[in-house]
Protein backbone atom coordinates (compact mmCIF):
# COMPACT_ATOMS: atom_id res chain seq x y z
CA UNK A 1 0.00 0.00 0.00
CA UNK A 2 2.43 2.70 0.96
CA UNK A 3 4.32 1.55 -2.53
CA UNK A 4 0.95 2.69 -4.19
CA UNK A 5 0.95 5.47 -2.30
CA UNK A 6 4.37 6.63 -2.52
CA UNK A 7 3.98 6.04 -6.58
CA UNK A 8 0.97 8.16 -7.06
CA UNK A 9 1.19 10.51 -4.35
CA UNK A 10 3.59 12.97 -3.87
CA UNK A 11 6.24 13.11 -0.86
CA UNK A 12 4.93 13.74 2.85
CA UNK A 13 3.51 17.50 3.22
CA UNK A 14 1.05 20.15 2.47
CA UNK A 15 1.44 19.07 -1.17
CA UNK A 16 0.36 15.08 -0.28
CA UNK A 17 -2.63 16.64 1.84
CA UNK A 18 -3.82 18.78 -1.03
CA UNK A 19 -3.92 15.74 -2.96
CA UNK A 20 -5.98 13.63 -1.03
CA UNK A 21 -8.08 16.36 -0.22
CA UNK A 22 -8.69 16.57 -4.05
CA UNK A 23 -9.33 12.68 -4.31
CA UNK A 24 -12.14 12.92 -1.64
CA UNK A 25 -13.83 15.80 -4.18
CA UNK A 26 -13.55 14.17 -7.28
CA UNK A 27 -14.50 10.63 -5.98
CA UNK A 28 -18.35 12.39 -5.08
CA UNK A 29 -17.95 14.63 -8.52
CA UNK A 30 -17.40 11.71 -10.92
CA UNK A 31 -20.70 10.48 -9.47
CA UNK A 32 -22.79 14.01 -10.11
CA UNK A 33 -21.10 13.96 -13.60
CA UNK A 34 -22.16 10.62 -14.69
CA UNK A 35 -25.69 10.98 -13.46
CA UNK A 36 -26.59 15.22 -12.95
CA UNK A 37 -28.21 14.71 -15.97
CA UNK A 38 -30.89 12.21 -15.61
CA UNK A 39 -31.03 13.62 -11.95
CA UNK A 40 -32.19 16.75 -13.18
CA UNK A 41 -34.92 15.72 -15.49
CA UNK A 42 -36.36 12.76 -13.20
CA UNK A 43 -35.78 13.79 -9.91
CA UNK A 44 -35.76 17.84 -10.13
CA UNK A 45 -38.24 17.64 -13.03
CA UNK A 46 -36.71 19.98 -15.41
CA UNK A 47 -36.94 19.47 -18.94
CA UNK A 48 -33.80 18.80 -21.19
CA UNK A 49 -33.54 22.09 -22.59
CA UNK A 50 -34.03 24.23 -19.15
CA UNK A 51 -31.04 22.06 -17.93
CA UNK A 52 -28.79 23.29 -20.86
CA UNK A 53 -29.94 26.93 -20.50
CA UNK A 54 -29.49 26.63 -16.27
CA UNK A 55 -25.56 25.09 -16.65
CA UNK A 56 -25.08 27.59 -19.43
CA UNK A 57 -26.69 30.63 -17.14
CA UNK A 58 -24.57 28.66 -14.05
CA UNK A 59 -21.53 28.29 -15.54
CA UNK A 60 -21.18 31.63 -17.22
CA UNK A 61 -21.60 33.24 -13.95
CA UNK A 62 -19.49 30.93 -12.01
CA UNK A 63 -16.93 31.83 -14.46
CA UNK A 64 -16.47 35.60 -13.21
CA UNK A 65 -17.38 34.53 -9.50
CA UNK A 66 -14.10 32.96 -9.42
CA UNK A 67 -11.80 36.36 -9.64
CA UNK A 68 -13.71 38.18 -6.58
CA UNK A 69 -13.64 34.73 -4.65
CA UNK A 70 -9.83 34.39 -5.60
CA UNK A 71 -9.15 37.95 -4.29
CA UNK A 72 -11.08 36.70 -1.18
CA UNK A 73 -8.57 34.23 -0.37
CA UNK A 74 -5.59 36.56 -0.73
CA UNK A 75 -7.01 38.98 1.52
CA UNK A 76 -8.01 36.63 4.31
CA UNK A 77 -6.04 33.95 4.02
CA UNK A 78 -6.42 31.10 1.23
CA UNK A 79 -6.84 27.96 3.70
CA UNK A 80 -9.62 29.35 5.80
CA UNK A 81 -11.18 30.59 2.19
CA UNK A 82 -10.77 27.06 0.96
CA UNK A 83 -12.49 25.50 3.63
CA UNK A 84 -15.36 28.08 3.58
CA UNK A 85 -15.59 27.17 0.36
CA UNK A 86 -15.59 23.54 0.30
CA UNK A 87 -18.41 23.92 2.64
CA UNK A 88 -20.66 25.69 0.69
CA UNK A 89 -20.34 23.85 -2.28
CA UNK A 90 -21.29 20.32 -0.32
CA UNK A 91 -24.23 22.66 0.80
CA UNK A 92 -24.69 24.13 -2.71
CA UNK A 93 -24.87 19.83 -3.91
CA UNK A 94 -27.32 19.22 -1.03
CA UNK A 95 -29.94 21.95 -2.08
CA UNK A 96 -30.02 19.87 -4.80
CA UNK A 97 -31.70 17.06 -3.15
CA UNK A 98 -35.03 19.54 -2.42
CA UNK A 99 -35.26 21.51 -5.19
CA UNK A 100 -38.51 20.41 -7.75
CA UNK A 101 -38.58 23.26 -9.49
CA UNK A 102 -36.84 25.35 -12.82
CA UNK A 103 -36.40 28.97 -11.01
CA UNK A 104 -35.07 27.34 -7.18
CA UNK A 105 -33.21 25.17 -9.86
CA UNK A 106 -31.21 27.82 -11.74
CA UNK A 107 -30.14 29.66 -8.30
CA UNK A 108 -28.79 26.70 -7.06
CA UNK A 109 -27.34 25.78 -9.86
CA UNK A 110 -25.60 29.10 -10.33
CA UNK A 111 -24.63 29.16 -6.28
CA UNK A 112 -22.69 25.68 -7.19
CA UNK A 113 -21.27 26.71 -10.05
CA UNK A 114 -19.63 29.71 -8.31
CA UNK A 115 -18.58 28.02 -5.25
CA UNK A 116 -16.84 25.57 -7.63
CA UNK A 117 -15.17 28.05 -9.30
CA UNK A 118 -14.14 29.47 -6.30
CA UNK A 119 -12.88 26.49 -4.71
CA UNK A 120 -10.80 25.49 -7.88
CA UNK A 121 -9.00 29.22 -7.50
CA UNK A 122 -8.23 29.42 -3.82
CA UNK A 123 -7.04 25.44 -3.47
CA UNK A 124 -4.67 26.61 -6.04
CA UNK A 125 -3.75 29.53 -3.65
CA UNK A 126 -3.39 27.62 -1.10
CA UNK A 127 -1.36 25.27 -3.21
CA UNK A 128 1.34 28.63 -3.99
CA UNK A 129 1.48 29.71 -0.20
CA UNK A 130 2.43 26.10 0.65
CA UNK A 131 4.81 24.79 -2.32
CA UNK A 132 7.87 25.81 -3.39
CA UNK A 133 7.82 27.59 -6.68
CA UNK A 134 10.10 25.02 -8.32
CA UNK A 135 7.67 22.01 -7.20
CA UNK A 136 4.51 23.75 -8.11
CA UNK A 137 3.78 22.56 -11.34
CA UNK A 138 4.75 18.56 -10.08
CA UNK A 139 2.49 19.00 -7.37
CA UNK A 140 -0.21 19.72 -9.54
CA UNK A 141 0.37 16.70 -11.73
CA UNK A 142 0.04 14.69 -8.82
CA UNK A 143 -3.27 16.47 -7.68
CA UNK A 144 -4.65 15.89 -11.10
CA UNK A 145 -3.75 12.15 -11.33
CA UNK A 146 -5.21 11.90 -8.30
CA UNK A 147 -8.61 13.74 -9.15
CA UNK A 148 -8.88 11.52 -12.21
CA UNK A 149 -8.05 8.59 -10.05
CA UNK A 150 -11.32 9.58 -7.66
CA UNK A 151 -13.45 10.44 -10.94
CA UNK A 152 -12.99 6.65 -12.21
CA UNK A 153 -13.94 5.50 -9.03
CA UNK A 154 -17.09 8.05 -8.92
CA UNK A 155 -17.58 8.08 -12.20
CA UNK A 156 -17.88 3.69 -11.49
CA UNK A 157 -20.36 4.38 -8.78
CA UNK A 158 -22.42 6.69 -11.05
CA UNK A 159 -22.47 3.98 -13.61
CA UNK A 160 -24.38 1.44 -10.55
CA UNK A 161 -26.73 4.47 -9.76
CA UNK A 162 -27.63 4.63 -13.67
CA UNK A 163 -27.95 0.58 -13.95
CA UNK A 164 -30.78 0.92 -10.91
CA UNK A 165 -32.14 3.96 -12.46
CA UNK A 166 -34.14 4.99 -9.12
CA UNK A 167 -34.68 8.38 -7.42
CA UNK A 168 -33.02 6.54 -4.55
CA UNK A 169 -29.72 5.69 -6.18
CA UNK A 170 -29.58 8.99 -7.68
CA UNK A 171 -30.26 10.84 -4.37
CA UNK A 172 -27.82 8.48 -2.82
CA UNK A 173 -24.89 10.15 -5.31
CA UNK A 174 -25.64 13.67 -4.77
CA UNK A 175 -25.66 12.67 -0.96
CA UNK A 176 -22.49 11.01 -1.56
CA UNK A 177 -21.04 14.30 -3.37
CA UNK A 178 -22.28 16.54 -0.80
CA UNK A 179 -20.13 14.51 1.34
CA UNK A 180 -17.26 14.26 -0.73
CA UNK A 181 -16.79 18.03 0.11
CA UNK A 182 -17.07 18.14 3.93
CA UNK A 183 -14.78 15.18 4.05
CA UNK A 184 -12.45 17.87 1.53
CA UNK A 185 -13.24 20.63 4.04
CA UNK A 186 -12.09 18.22 6.99
CA UNK A 187 -8.50 17.05 5.14
CA UNK A 188 -7.67 20.84 4.26
CA UNK A 189 -8.09 21.58 7.79
CA UNK A 190 -4.71 19.81 8.28
CA UNK A 191 -2.95 22.24 6.34
CA UNK A 192 -0.46 24.53 7.79
CA UNK A 193 -2.01 28.50 7.57
CA UNK A 194 -0.80 30.93 5.13
CA UNK A 195 -1.26 34.54 6.53
CA UNK A 196 -3.40 37.02 4.30
CA UNK A 197 -2.11 39.50 1.65
CA UNK A 198 -1.76 42.89 3.93
CA UNK A 199 -4.01 45.63 2.25
CA UNK A 200 -2.10 47.18 -0.61
CA UNK A 201 -1.01 50.95 -0.84
CA UNK A 202 -3.90 53.65 -1.62
CA UNK A 203 -5.12 53.58 -5.49
CA UNK A 204 -3.86 50.20 -6.18
CA UNK A 205 -6.75 48.12 -7.71
CA UNK A 206 -8.39 45.54 -5.44
CA UNK A 207 -8.66 43.31 -8.91
CA UNK A 208 -5.01 44.01 -10.52
CA UNK A 209 -5.69 41.40 -12.71
CA UNK A 210 -8.47 42.29 -14.19
CA UNK A 211 -6.19 45.35 -15.64
CA UNK A 212 -2.98 42.28 -16.26
CA UNK A 213 -3.59 42.40 -20.33
CA UNK A 214 -0.41 39.95 -21.08
CA UNK A 215 -2.25 37.81 -18.22
CA UNK A 216 -6.03 38.11 -20.16
CA UNK A 217 -4.08 37.17 -23.37
CA UNK A 218 -2.43 34.01 -21.58
CA UNK A 219 -5.28 33.23 -20.27
CA UNK A 220 -7.67 33.74 -23.28
CA UNK A 221 -5.03 30.96 -25.27
CA UNK A 222 -5.74 28.70 -22.69
CA UNK A 223 -9.77 29.23 -22.56
CA UNK A 224 -9.31 28.56 -26.57
CA UNK A 225 -7.74 25.38 -25.70
CA UNK A 226 -9.76 24.12 -22.85
CA UNK A 227 -12.12 23.58 -26.08
CA UNK A 228 -11.22 19.76 -25.52
CA UNK A 229 -13.51 19.35 -22.42
CA UNK A 230 -16.45 19.55 -24.29
CA UNK A 231 -14.58 17.92 -27.20
CA UNK A 232 -14.02 15.02 -24.69
CA UNK A 233 -17.40 14.78 -22.95
CA UNK A 234 -20.14 15.70 -25.01
CA UNK A 235 -19.25 15.84 -29.04
CA UNK A 236 -17.06 12.41 -28.85
CA UNK A 237 -19.92 10.51 -27.48
CA UNK A 238 -22.31 12.15 -30.04
CA UNK A 239 -20.28 11.96 -33.20
CA UNK A 240 -19.31 8.03 -32.57
CA UNK A 241 -23.40 7.23 -32.22
CA UNK A 242 -24.10 9.33 -34.80
CA UNK A 243 -21.83 8.94 -37.68
CA UNK A 244 -19.46 5.89 -36.86
CA UNK A 245 -19.90 2.03 -37.64
CA UNK A 246 -18.00 1.56 -33.76
CA UNK A 247 -19.81 -0.06 -30.49
CA UNK A 248 -21.20 2.09 -28.56
CA UNK A 249 -19.07 0.80 -25.75
CA UNK A 250 -16.23 2.51 -26.71
CA UNK A 251 -17.80 5.71 -26.06
CA UNK A 252 -17.42 4.77 -22.04
CA UNK A 253 -14.11 2.54 -23.05
CA UNK A 254 -12.26 5.64 -24.37
CA UNK A 255 -13.13 7.71 -21.10
CA UNK A 256 -11.37 5.00 -19.12
CA UNK A 257 -8.45 5.45 -21.35
CA UNK A 258 -8.22 8.67 -20.83
CA UNK A 259 -8.33 8.84 -16.76
CA UNK A 260 -6.32 5.77 -16.32
CA UNK A 261 -3.22 7.85 -18.95
CA UNK A 262 -3.49 10.69 -17.09
CA UNK A 263 -3.33 8.66 -13.54
CA UNK A 264 -0.59 6.76 -15.03
CA UNK A 265 1.71 9.78 -17.17
CA UNK A 266 0.38 12.53 -15.91
CA UNK A 267 3.27 13.11 -13.38
CA UNK A 268 5.91 11.98 -15.63
CA UNK A 269 5.12 14.74 -18.26
CA UNK A 270 4.60 17.28 -15.74
CA UNK A 271 8.33 16.39 -14.56
CA UNK A 272 9.72 17.78 -17.84
CA UNK A 273 8.53 21.24 -17.53
CA UNK A 274 11.27 23.62 -15.91
CA UNK A 275 10.23 26.97 -16.72
CA UNK A 276 7.89 29.32 -18.58
CA UNK A 277 9.89 28.32 -21.96
CA UNK A 278 9.57 24.91 -21.59
CA UNK A 279 5.90 25.24 -20.80
CA UNK A 280 5.00 27.49 -24.21
CA UNK A 281 6.66 24.54 -25.76
CA UNK A 282 4.38 22.49 -24.03
CA UNK A 283 1.33 24.28 -25.12
CA UNK A 284 2.65 24.64 -28.70
CA UNK A 285 3.53 20.82 -29.25
CA UNK A 286 0.20 20.16 -27.57
CA UNK A 287 -1.95 22.82 -29.93
CA UNK A 288 0.17 20.07 -33.05
CA UNK A 289 -0.87 16.72 -31.17
CA UNK A 290 -4.56 18.15 -30.66
CA UNK A 291 -4.66 18.72 -34.66
CA UNK A 292 -3.31 15.32 -35.07
CA UNK A 293 -6.05 13.45 -33.01
CA UNK A 294 -8.80 15.82 -34.89
CA UNK A 295 -7.92 14.45 -38.12
CA UNK A 296 -7.91 11.12 -36.83
CA UNK A 297 -11.21 11.64 -35.08
CA UNK A 298 -12.83 12.20 -38.50
CA UNK A 299 -10.65 9.78 -40.58
CA UNK A 300 -13.16 7.10 -38.13
CA UNK A 301 -16.62 8.24 -40.20
CA UNK A 302 -15.09 6.89 -43.37
CA UNK A 303 -14.56 3.17 -42.22
CA UNK A 304 -17.79 0.49 -42.79
CA UNK A 305 -16.03 -2.32 -40.23
CA UNK A 306 -17.25 -1.46 -36.24
CA UNK A 307 -13.34 -2.53 -35.11
CA UNK A 308 -11.89 -1.07 -37.36
CA UNK A 309 -13.86 2.85 -36.45
CA UNK A 310 -12.70 1.54 -32.70
CA UNK A 311 -9.43 1.01 -33.38
CA UNK A 312 -9.43 4.50 -35.57
CA UNK A 313 -10.89 5.84 -32.36
CA UNK A 314 -8.61 4.59 -29.81
CA UNK A 315 -5.34 5.91 -31.54
CA UNK A 316 -7.62 9.42 -31.87
CA UNK A 317 -8.42 9.57 -28.13
CA UNK A 318 -4.62 8.41 -27.30
CA UNK A 319 -3.40 11.55 -29.17
CA UNK A 320 -5.96 13.55 -27.28
CA UNK A 321 -4.79 12.77 -23.96
CA UNK A 322 -1.46 13.16 -24.74
CA UNK A 323 -2.31 17.02 -26.27
CA UNK A 324 -4.56 17.21 -23.11
CA UNK A 325 -1.55 16.15 -20.58
CA UNK A 326 1.10 18.43 -22.62
CA UNK A 327 -1.55 21.27 -21.88
CA UNK A 328 -2.04 20.64 -18.35
CA UNK A 329 1.87 20.83 -17.58
CA UNK A 330 2.77 23.67 -19.67
CA UNK A 331 -0.49 25.53 -18.23
CA UNK A 332 -0.12 25.40 -14.55
CA UNK A 333 3.57 26.51 -15.56
CA UNK A 334 2.36 29.21 -16.34
CA UNK A 335 -0.80 30.04 -14.72
CA UNK A 336 1.78 29.85 -11.45
CA UNK A 337 5.08 31.79 -13.03
CA UNK A 338 3.09 34.64 -14.47
CA UNK A 339 1.14 35.68 -11.07
CA UNK A 340 2.06 37.66 -8.64
CA UNK A 341 2.53 35.42 -5.14
CA UNK A 342 0.74 37.94 -3.18
CA UNK A 343 -2.29 38.15 -5.94
CA UNK A 344 -2.30 33.98 -6.70
CA UNK A 345 -5.76 33.69 -5.80
CA UNK A 346 -7.25 36.33 -8.15
CA UNK A 347 -4.76 35.54 -10.93
CA UNK A 348 -5.52 31.85 -10.48
CA UNK A 349 -9.30 32.47 -10.39
CA UNK A 350 -9.10 34.71 -13.44
CA UNK A 351 -6.90 31.95 -16.05
CA UNK A 352 -9.44 29.00 -14.28
CA UNK A 353 -12.27 31.18 -15.86
CA UNK A 354 -10.83 28.77 -19.13
CA UNK A 355 -12.63 25.67 -18.01
CA UNK A 356 -16.16 27.66 -17.60
CA UNK A 357 -15.98 29.17 -20.68
CA UNK A 358 -15.21 25.88 -22.87
CA UNK A 359 -18.02 24.22 -20.95
CA UNK A 360 -20.83 27.02 -21.58
CA UNK A 361 -19.91 28.13 -25.19
CA UNK A 362 -17.95 25.02 -26.11
CA UNK A 363 -21.49 23.19 -26.93
CA UNK A 364 -22.85 24.93 -29.05
CA UNK A 365 -19.96 25.92 -30.55
CA UNK A 366 -18.86 22.31 -31.40
CA UNK A 367 -21.83 20.63 -32.31
CA UNK A 368 -22.39 22.99 -35.19
CA UNK A 369 -18.94 22.60 -35.73
CA UNK A 370 -18.60 18.95 -36.00
CA UNK A 371 -21.32 17.59 -35.71
CA UNK A 372 -22.84 19.92 -38.37
CA UNK A 373 -19.82 20.39 -40.83
CA UNK A 374 -18.13 16.68 -40.34
CA UNK A 375 -14.55 16.29 -41.70
CA UNK A 376 -14.27 19.61 -41.99
CA UNK A 377 -15.37 20.90 -38.63
CA UNK A 378 -12.80 18.51 -37.15
CA UNK A 379 -10.03 19.96 -39.33
CA UNK A 380 -10.99 23.66 -38.31
CA UNK A 381 -10.95 22.39 -34.86
CA UNK A 382 -7.73 21.05 -35.32
CA UNK A 383 -6.12 24.38 -36.84
CA UNK A 384 -7.49 26.10 -34.07
CA UNK A 385 -5.99 24.04 -31.45
CA UNK A 386 -2.69 24.26 -33.68
CA UNK A 387 -3.17 28.34 -33.78
CA UNK A 388 -3.54 28.57 -30.18
CA UNK A 389 -0.60 26.52 -29.28
CA UNK A 390 1.50 28.48 -31.04
CA UNK A 391 0.44 31.79 -29.82
CA UNK A 392 1.22 31.08 -26.31
CA UNK A 393 4.93 31.81 -26.74
CA UNK A 394 4.82 34.95 -27.77
CA UNK A 395 1.37 35.67 -24.89
CA UNK A 396 3.98 34.66 -22.23
CA UNK A 397 7.00 36.79 -23.89
CA UNK A 398 4.59 39.85 -23.68
CA UNK A 399 3.68 39.06 -20.31
CA UNK A 400 7.37 38.43 -19.07
CA UNK A 401 8.84 41.47 -20.57
CA UNK A 402 6.03 43.84 -18.52
CA UNK A 403 7.62 42.18 -15.87
CA UNK A 404 10.70 42.88 -16.03
CA UNK A 405 12.77 45.05 -13.79
CA UNK A 406 13.81 48.19 -15.58
CA UNK A 407 17.58 49.00 -15.87
CA UNK A 408 19.39 51.13 -12.87
CA UNK A 409 17.01 49.83 -10.34
CA UNK A 410 18.58 47.52 -7.77
CA UNK A 411 17.51 43.74 -7.97
CA UNK A 412 15.35 42.27 -5.82
CA UNK A 413 16.53 40.52 -2.85
CA UNK A 414 16.44 36.47 -3.30
CA UNK A 415 13.57 36.11 -0.16
CA UNK A 416 11.83 33.45 -1.92
CA UNK A 417 13.09 31.01 1.56
CA UNK A 418 11.89 27.31 2.11
CA UNK A 419 12.09 24.83 4.61
CA UNK A 420 11.12 21.02 3.30
CA UNK A 421 9.89 22.37 0.66
CA UNK A 422 7.18 25.05 1.95
CA UNK A 423 7.51 28.51 1.13
CA UNK A 424 8.07 31.84 3.14
CA UNK A 425 4.32 33.38 2.18
CA UNK A 426 5.44 36.71 3.67
CA UNK A 427 8.54 36.47 1.87
CA UNK A 428 7.83 35.64 -1.18
CA UNK A 429 4.53 37.77 -1.59
CA UNK A 430 7.17 40.79 -0.27
CA UNK A 431 9.56 40.15 -3.28
CA UNK A 432 6.52 39.93 -5.90
CA UNK A 433 4.65 42.98 -4.61
CA UNK A 434 8.15 44.71 -5.00
CA UNK A 435 8.84 43.45 -8.67
CA UNK A 436 5.12 44.10 -10.10
CA UNK A 437 5.64 47.73 -8.61
CA UNK A 438 8.97 48.28 -10.66
CA UNK A 439 7.51 46.39 -13.55
CA UNK A 440 4.62 49.55 -13.54
CA UNK A 441 7.41 52.08 -13.08
CA UNK A 442 8.57 50.33 -16.94
CA UNK A 443 5.56 50.79 -18.52
CA UNK A 444 4.84 54.42 -17.32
Amino acid sequence: MKQIIGRFAPPPGPGRVLAFAQLASSIGYGGFLVCSALFFIRVVGVSTAQVGLALTFAWAVGAFAGVPLGALADRRGPKGTTVLLAVATAAAVAMFLVVRSFAPFVLVATVWASCHSGLSAAQQALLAGLVDKGRRTEIRAFIQSMTNAGLAVGAALGGLALQFDTEGAYLTVFALDAASFLVTALVLMRLPSVPPVPEGPAGEPKLAVLRDRPYALVSLVNAVMMLYMPMLSLIMPLWIVQRTDAPRWIVSALLVINMLTVVMFQVRVAGRVNGLRTAARFVRLSGAVMLASCAVFALSAHGRSAWGAALVLIAAALLQVVGEMLLASGAWEISFGLAPSHRQGQYQGFFGMGAPVARTLGPLLLTTLILGWGTPGWLILGATFLTAGFAMAPAVRWAERQRHTPVGLPPTPATDLTVDGITNPTADRTADRTADRTADLATT
